[in-house]
């Protein structure tokens, strides 16, 4: 058996746990500059706002119902998703960290009553942590997926839903009542091929052929077949695989024209990505970089140049990577633009361990450089990211994305840590 956890409406559930006056009341979490809604309190779902609606199209909403708005708290984010994790890791010592809200949990072997268990499992993280949870139950990830979903929008299930404890006519009722695109990688995009071929509910999809979905669309949905039927085809993963490239992008808080300004950005972006290989312990082979204008605002002229160079070598070194994307955008850049967005990517990722040498390598000495960046990345976690940086990131960035609405960080950073009076 496995168990789906997820936190409901994570990143608001995350703001009013530090402000209990928010509950009861509509709260939306803005995506970054403040642009559209990327997290909504089921009184904002109530009046009817969609996820990713843009913020300029609901602020009469919100002036009318006294929607609360903040802008997304990446730090504060980040830091109690990992307090979630690893009090969840204690239930079971198979954990699958699948995205920064939801785990799953294997069961096997552990012999009492599973519903009380993701009772516990609700209980315990709201109690220590003040998170609300939902908890599926079922053979297979997909259907756990499916019994979380239920568990969520199903007052009678109490926050639980375990799928073997119903009977077959009610699990066909549910799987009837809700609709394919519901179910764990679907999505929309898929269920419009779907629901051409007369497949619109759950139920629908589990009385498929798994032969001709694979045919007509591929295995992954094939295995989604099987799953939903209780045959487990996707195994829980111990540990998180390295990724396969990083990308490190933002769009700026207000338009910016001069060759510095991206500078800074492009130097900022590329620390960031570099921190995040050594983390896991990899090392890029090449490096891409792109800058672009504003594609919504037709009535300036428009430049989106992307280019990507290969490394000589395989490196992880901030200082040498910042001095490849400055390269790159002493060629792409041009004056006379609005520049909205910058990014970087670091490809070709291969683990550290397999570097090759280069004979003809004039850098500094590789240990000693090694342990500057390791020296940079201890000093940025004990002291908060961009505490220690290159010279080329600036100082100002005035192009820094807009956070008009940002609450503070109550438990990463020692002046904002909540005081009782």
């Amino acid at each position: 058996m496995i168990a789906l956890i997820d936190v409901n409406n994570f990143y608001v559930s995350c703001q009013r746990v530090f402000e209990p006056r928010l509950e009861g009341k509509p709260v939306v979490v803005l995506s970054n500059n403040d642009g559209c809604a990327v997290a909504r309190s089921n009184e904002v779902k109530a009046l009817g706002i969609n996820m990713a609606q843009p913020w300029y199209q609901m602020r009469e909403l919100a002036q009318r119902h006294g929607i609360i708005a903040y802008s997304s708290n990446y730090a504060l984010y980040a830091d109690m998703s990992h307090r979630v994790m690893s009090l969840l890791r204690r239930f079971s010592p198979q954990q699958e960290i699948y995205s920064i809200d939801e785990c799953f949990l294997g069961l096997e072997g552990i012999r009492r009553d599973h519903t009380e268990l993701g009772q516990e499992i609700r209980q315990t993280v709201k109690q220590w942590i003040g998170l609300p949870v939902c908890v599926g139950i079922a053979p297979t990830k997909t259907l756990a997926k499916f019994c979380n979903h239920l568990a969520k929008k199903r007052p009678g299930f109490a926050g639980v839903c375990e799928w073997v404890k119903l009977d077959q006519a009610t699990q066909h009722r549910l799987m009837q009542e809700v609709a394919i695109d519901e179910v764990w990688g679907v999505g929309r995009r898929l269920s419009v091929r779907l629901n051409q071929e007369g497949i619109f509910t759950v139920a629908d999809l589990t009385q498929a052929h798994p032969d001709i979905i694979r045919r007509r669309y591929n295995v992954v949905l094939q295995k989604t077949v099987m799953e939903l039927r209780g045959i487990p085809c996707i195994d829980l993963e111990d540990h998180v695989p390295n990724k396969q490239q990083i990308l490190c992008s933002r769009s700026f808080g207000q338009p910016i024209y001069s060759e510095q300004d991206l500078r800074e950005a492009v130097s900022t972006y590329v620390a960031r990505a570099a921190e995040k290989l050594r983390r896991q312990k990899s090392v890029a082979g090449s490096l891409a970089v792109f800058i672009r204008t504003n594609p919504h605002r037709l009535q300036d002229p428009q430049y989106s140049p992307h280019v990507t160079v290969p490394l000589s070598q395989a490196i992880d070194d901030t200082l040498l990577l910042t001095k490849a994307a400055l390269w790159i955008l002493k060629r792409i850049y041009q004056p006379g633009y609005s520049y909205a967005k910058a990014g970087v990517m670091l490809l070709d990722l291969q683990e550290n361990t397999a570097i090759q040498g280069n004979l003809f390598q004039q850098t500094a000495d590789p240990l000693k450089r090694a342990h500057l960046n390791e020296t940079m990345d201890q000093i940025n976690r004990r002291w908060g990211r961009g505490t220690l940086k290159l010279a080329s990131a600036g100082f100002n960035q005035g192009w820094k994305m807009r956070q008009d609405n940002l609450s503070p960080c109550w438990t990463t950073r020692w002046e904002d840590l909540p005081v009782t009076t």
